[in-house]
């Protein structure tokens, strides 16, 4: 593709723990075309959110390190520019929600002035067109009394309110890439669907490309045209919407879809039995010679624990990390 904004090739991201190294990104590669909304899912722990942190340079170090990769964002590899080049990036073009508002925001900041910020820092605006201009994004992600709420400080706002803040922020320097860490966490149903519905409507308005990272399918089969599905720091499936959730081929992935809730029938009752995956996730400190999804497989076979399977074609833009591909009579 010539539209590829984000490109990310063979990133390997490691933490130095008390009881090892901890491989949190395992050599996973994909890219994101500008304009597309992408989705990044897998359980707590799987690698998402380090790949994000690893795309704004804002992995700790110590203890984490960048061992090996590629980040390419229109054309430049993130992972070569210097602290500075990255800071005028960061938040100008490429901004990102985090997981948790109150922790994310300063509170000893009023509002007014955090989602202004920004706007000093990248626009070099003067303080009060910062804060006019702050006052119309906060408007605009449909935050009541505005001239009130830019002198409150986050306690003072509701999660909901938080997270438009947040918005409003990350949006402000109309960036070219918006990442969302789980946006809809600890949000109650109503007011995730109100930040979906809202995202949706300023991605579209400024042509913006959304990386979408959550452990939530229902939230990506609303919002992503295409998924990338991690397991403990690798890709193991890739693909659109459609095939990832109409013909899934990896059991992980099979695993989640059957772990997801659905409408009961006419009657109320439940239309199908949630299912869990046995066993727990390999610990990252274990070099796995063969695929790090065999112990909680049930079509695991010898070739399973003894060579690391690669992502094979399925079909036209899915490919899927399971040696089932090659061996389709092992399938139950």
């Amino acid at each position: 593709m010539n539209d590829k904004l984000l490109d990310i090739e063979e990133l390997r991201v490691s933490f130095q723990l008390p009881e090892g190294n901890a491989r949190a990104v395992d050599g996973i590669s994909f890219d994101l075309a500008a304009g597309e909304t992408l989705g990044l899912v897998g359980e707590s722990g799987c690698g998402k959110s380090v790949t994000a942190l690893s795309i704004l340079g804002l992995v700790p170090s110590p203890p984490g390190r960048v061992e090996a990769g590629h980040i390419r964002f229109e054309g430049q590899n993130l992972l070569r520019l210097d602290a500075e080049r990255l800071r005028q990036i960061r938040g100008r073009d490429i901004s990102m929600i985090f997981q948790e508002p109150m922790t994310s925001l300063n509170p000893v900041l009023t509002i007014g002035r955090q989602v202004a910020e920004p706007l000093l820092i990248h626009k070099a605006l003067s303080k009060s067109d910062a804060l006019a201009e702050a006052a119309a994004w906060l408007d605009h992600v449909k935050i009541p009394a505005v001239r009130k709420r830019l002198d409150d400080y986050p306690h003072q706002l509701s999660g909901g309110m938080r997270q438009r803040v947040m918005i409003a922020m990350a949006m402000v320097c109309r960036p070219k890439l918006l990442i969302a860490d789980e946006p809809t966490t600890a949000l109650d149903v109503t007011i995730q669907a109100q930040i979906l519905s809202l995202m949706l409507e300023l991605k579209t308005e400024l042509n913006m490309s959304l990386l979408l990272i959550t452990h939530d399918l229902g939230v990506v089969a609303q919002m992503a045209s295409r998924v990338v599905v991690m397991y403990a720091g690798q890709i193991v499936e890739e693909g659109c919407t459609t095939d990832i959730f109409d013909r899934s081929f990896h059991p992980y992935t099979r695993g989640l879809l059957k772990s997801m809730p659905r409408l009961g029938d006419r009657r109320g009752r439940q239309s199908h039995r949630l299912q869990e995956i046995p066993g727990t996730v390999p610990s990252l400190t274990e070099t796995a010679i063969g695929c790090k999804f065999a112990d909680r497989c049930p079509h695991m076979f010898d070739v399973c624990r003894n060579q690391q399977p690669a992502l094979f074609k399925i079909g036209d833009g899915h490919r899927a990390r399971c040696w089932l591909k090659r061996y389709p009579d092992r399938r139950i």
